[in-house]
């Protein structure tokens, strides 16, 4: 059949189970919309408050869901303003399909009014990207964008369209998706062999599992490995809920902020088994010194992994499922309970404390996951709530922690939240925010406003920016530069005329009541939680440490550190 560009792009977004896109509008992208508007009743378009804002919540919709999201932006700084959360995507595996349109085709390259080369300033951000110049090559370049961004380690696609080429008609051929196979053709026999072997030598064996072991849906394979490894586990930030975080083999997150016992656990393990990730900075610390008693199995799907960060001794590249679905079959259980009654004992030696007796970001997340019952999407910004959200708050599943870990993206929380809610109506979704990161994309509390979307933002405000304040009282002399907010601004005011409920929080007893009704009335809702400006996270490593040095108040308090 003849269809124009545009309802071409809706015809395939149809055809891979698009049910709903989140962007902002613009002349260039005029004639999609006006497609888009013929199909409302099958793809829901949620318009943001600001582009990057749409990508954000493009990304929170694939994470929680294992979906494609998907955003639109019109061209020039439309399309710039997905830049961020196009980065925030690709540094996280996250598979997202960003459709922007530009100036017509005999317009390109002349300095025309809001032409960028967006292709040329994505390219190192992307997977792959497309400038789409022929209405004929349309439908195949859509179906390409996403099986690439499904496929293998997911990541970000771009699809710039010129304007004309949404006007111009072209016959429209119907297809199925193909099939996205899991990368298994890399999997050899004598790399399973040589795994097997390590673990089955091994006498302190410990699994550090990151994001791959969540894109793979491979928690039910982890968690049969984990008991015939007989061995503690530990997570990295993006790695959180593939293995139940109340399993009473888990042992908290590693590096920077990761547990005691994880850190020392890891340092004196012999045979240390990665399962999908990538060895981040923030993991290892100093990487001369890290796990340096052990042999290191990293399983990855991706070989660029492979003694990028860390020198391994043996790898399994694949599919991490695959993987572990083919050593569960011939690994013999194994036993090591000195290990593991080592191992509890350093976790009852090392837990994680917070001061009691007043409000404090540890407080609200411990009381989140208390009334919710771990039984909720958390999203968060990035700094020292972010840090909390992942120390306190139990992920018992995958795909239940959404948070900027590679690039760190301050404002990334709120748009991720509204993606996550639009794909899991049945689920409650927190935001878990810092005063900094909040006044970033505030205006995104108009975006669930208008769509009554039902997420809850939790703001632990501190008046500053607390972790950059945090190393500057540790390692710069207290000297407080540039990062000091109190300035007046009332959080519950803005939300108000923005159309949100919202609540203050003062004191520790006011928190759960308002937790409670903030669920019981479905709507958007944002608390501020007022909390004290040094508090600190803790256990922490001091940069270019190794992570055995990890220390706590106590020990900053009794000068160990």
């Amino acid at each position: 059949m003849q269809l124009n560009g545009s309802e071409i792009i809706i015809e395939c977004l149809k055809e891979q189970g698009v049910d709903t896109v989140f962007g902002y509008p613009g002349g260039a992208i005029l004639n999609l919309y006006d497609a888009l508007y013929k199909h409302s009743d099958e793809i829901t378009h949620i318009l943001a408050s600001h582009e990057q804002g749409a990508s954000h919540a493009a990304d929170g919709y694939a994470r929680s869901t294992g979906k494609v999201g998907v955003c639109f932006a019109t061209s020039g700084p439309g399309a710039t303003n997905l830049v961020t959360g196009i980065a925030t995507a690709s540094m996280d595996s996250v598979p997202i399909v960003a459709i922007t349109c530009n100036v017509t085709t005999n317009l390109l390259g002349k300095d025309s009014f809001q032409e960028v080369d967006i292709c040329g300033i994505t390219m190192p951000i992307t997977k792959h990207n497309f400038i789409v110049k022929d209405v004929n090559v349309l439908a195949d370049v859509v179906r390409k964008a996403f099986k690439i961004a499904k496929s293998g380690r997911p990541g970000p696609v771009l699809i710039d369209v010129t304007k004309d080429v949404t006007a111009a008609m072209a016959e429209y051929t119907p297809k199925v998706p193909e099939p996205v196979e899991r990368k298994v053709n890399t999997i050899r026999e004598k790399d399973i062999a040589t795994a097997l072997d390590m673990i089955e030598k091994a006498r302190k064996p410990y699994i550090f599992v990151g994001g791959g072991a969540v894109i793979s849906d491979a928690s039910a394979e982890l968690a049969k490995f984990v008991r015939l490894v007989d061995a503690p586990v530990t997570d990295s930030l993006m790695g959180k809920g593939a293995f139940n975080g109340e399993d009473p083999a888990y042992t908290g997150m590693l590096g920077m902020h990761g547990t005691k016992t994880s850190n020392l656990g890891v340092t004196e393990c012999d045979l240390l088994i990665v399962v999908g990730a990538r060895f981040s900075d923030r993991v290892i610390g100093n990487a001369s010194k890290f796990a340096n008693n052990a042999r290191i199995l990293q399983i990855d799907v991706d070989p660029a992994e492979i003694n990028k960060n860390i020198l391994t001794h043996a790898s399994i590249i694949g599919d991490i499922r695959c993987v572990l679905e083919i050593l569960n079959n011939r690994l013999k259980k194994q036993s090591h309970p000195e290990w593991m009654q080592h191992i509890q004992q350093m976790k009852e030696q090392y837990p994680l404390a917070y001061n009691k007796d007043a409000l404090t970001g540890p407080y609200v997340v411990e009381k989140i996951y208390e009334i919710t019952g771990g039984d909720a999407i958390i999203a968060t910004e990035v700094g020292q709530h972010q840090m909390w959200a992942a120390q306190f708050f139990k992920y018992k599943k995958p795909r239940t922690l959404l948070t900027s870990g590679g690039l760190g993206t301050m404002g990334y929380g709120l748009g991720a939240s509204i993606g996550a809610k639009m794909g899991n109506r049945d689920k409650l979704v927190f935001n878990i925010a810092g005063d900094g990161c909040f006044r970033m994309n505030m205006n995104e509390i108009a975006t669930a406003t208008r769509h009554n979307i039902p997420i809850i933002e939790v703001v632990i405000n501190n008046h500053v920016l607390g972790m950059v304040r945090q190393w500057q009282n540790l390692f710069y002399g207290q000297r407080y530069s540039a990062t000091t907010l109190n300035d007046g601004v009332d959080f519950v005011k803005l939300a108000e005329a923005m159309g949100a409920k919202a609540y203050r929080v003062t004191k520790k007893e006011e928190l759960e009541p308002v937790l409670r009704e903030a669920i019981a009335l479905n709507v958007p809702v944002l608390i501020d939680c007022q909390v004290d400006c040094d508090d600190k996270v803790f256990p922490m490593v001091a940069p270019g440490a190794p992570i055995q040095e990890a220390f706590n108040e106590e020990d900053l308090e009794a000068g160990r550190c």
